[in-house]
């Protein structure tokens, strides 16, 4: 290689590898945490509301995801309420997936904690928080995706609002509808 060639080459290197270098940097002053809220009002009282959103057996109801694969495979472990209630699913539908939600805290009318694990694509936690209001429920849905030391993963944090937002929102529709509807005379 002559040496104009070498040195043009020296400065090709040098250039990509500052460019990898302020990526690696920027990746690091990105948020390590994802949050994703939105909200509805529901009107409906909030001890309705949380029958719902506190028994991950009612999950399905108003779950955005349920409809994605009608074949998910859903298993519930631990106690058959409060605290520790486990929803474990498992799909072929790369989207779908496969993974857990556990209750970490109830405040019985008032919100619910789950932590997320998504077989092998992370963890998150979620919080659904009710509060009174002139139309019934304002409920709020939190979705908090820790994005670890991955640099890759806080970049695609940036993105994660508008890929969660939508289903939050769907769900959140789901759960006012179910939570509105008049029970039918048995």
């Amino acid at each position: 290689m002559k040496p104009g060639h070498m040195k043009i080459a020296r400065w090709i290197v040098s250039g990509v590898a500052i460019v990898f270098a302020v990526l690696l940097v920027v990746a690091y002053l990105l948020p390590r945490h994802a949050l994703v809220t939105r909200a509805i009002d529901v009107a409906a009282p909030p001890a309705a509301v949380f029958a719902l959103v506190g028994d991950l057996r009612r999950f399905n109801e108003w779950s955005p995801w349920a409809e994605r694969d009608p074949a998910t495979v859903y298993t519930f472990t631990g106690p058959t309420d409060g605290v520790g209630q486990t929803l474990n699913w498992s799909s072929k539908v790369p989207e779908v997936g496969a993974g857990s939600m556990k209750i970490d805290r109830l405040e019985p009318d008032k919100a619910v904690d789950v932590e997320i694990v998504f077989a092998g694509e992370g963890d998150a936690a979620a919080t659904i928080a009710l509060e009174p209001s002139t139309a019934g429920t304002t409920v709020t849905w939190t979705f908090d995706a820790d994005l670890g030391l991955d640099p890759v993963g806080r970049y695609f944090g940036l993105m994660m609002d508008g890929q969660v937002g939508p289903d939050l929102e769907k769900g959140l529709a789901r759960l006012k509808s179910v939570a509105e509807a008049k029970p039918v005379p048995g």
